[in-house]
This record gives C-alpha cells, sequence and structure tokens, in this order.
C-alpha cells in the first residue's frame, strides 16, 4: 500500500495542505515502509491566474466544484496512494479526497516517520476537528 504524506521538508508533515510543496510517498509492506519517494505538489500557487481576487475563507469556502476541480488536480500525483497524511485541510479538500477514494487524515503528528507508525500500529486518530 501507499499512502502520501504533505511535506515541505520530507521529515515534517506540514500543517496546510493546499500551500505544502511536496508529497511523500511511502510503500508499506507487512508493516514496513520498504520505499519513500518525493514528488512535486501543486497547492494554491498553481492557480494563482485562475482566481485573481483571493476567495474568503468563509464558511463554504473549498466546497464549490471549482475547488473540487483544483483538489482532484493536487490530487492526481497522489492517484496511486490509499492515504493522505496531513496537519491540517479545508473540509472541501477533505470531502474531495474522500471521494476520490484516498482516506484523508488530519494528524497532530508532525514528525512523518511518527505519524507513519501510529498509521501502520492502527493508532493514527484522524483529527476532523481542526478541519477548516
Amino acid at each position: 500500500m501507499k499512502i502520501a504524506v504533505i511535506t515541505d521538508d520530507g521529515k515534517t508533515i506540514s500543517q496546510h495542505f493546499g500551500r505544502a510543496q511536496y508529497y511523500l510517498i511511502l510503500t508499506i509492506e507487512e508493516g514496513q515502509v520498504v520505499a519513500r519517494e518525493m514528488r512535486n505538489k501543486m497547492g494554491h500557487s498553481h492557480f494563482v491566474s485562475q482566481s485573481p481576487a483571493e476567495e474568503s475563507h468563509g464558511a463554504g469556502h473549498g466546497m464549490d466544484a471549482s475547488s473540487h476541480n483544483k483538489h482532484v488536480s493536487m490530487a492526481e500525483t497522489i492517484a496511486d496512494c490509499k492515504v493522505l497524511l496531513c496537519g491540517g485541510m479545508g473540509m472541501g479538500a477533505y470531502q474531495s479526497m474522500t471521494q476520490l477514494n484516498i482516506q484523508p487524515v488530519v494528524t497532530t503528528h508532525r514528525d512523518i516517520d511518527e505519524a507513519v507508525q501510529a498509521f501502520i500500529d492502527g493508532k493514527l486518530i484522524d483529527h476532523t476537528e481542526l478541519l477548516h
């Protein structure tokens, strides 16, 4: 199984899905990480030309069809992954990942290796209260 982790440095989990620069892809077999791969990740900055006026981050932000299409674009790179670990994301991105059959998990862990081990052990908590 492959899981993706949003990161800017390959060691820590980024706090915001849309702003992270990379995905760290981890291949897990028989409870062990057997491969790691960094992949570029599309983010908010890639869509600036599509929405010249910055949208408000109020209720409903990121829940419209245009936002879903952006989330789909961000997820193309991880279409082979079953899980996405992040430190935070919007409700719209969370729902989009779910619709794409990628299980998003919002974690309070910052260290990637600790979070991945907790996931492998079945002890990683999805902190949906941190969605915005």
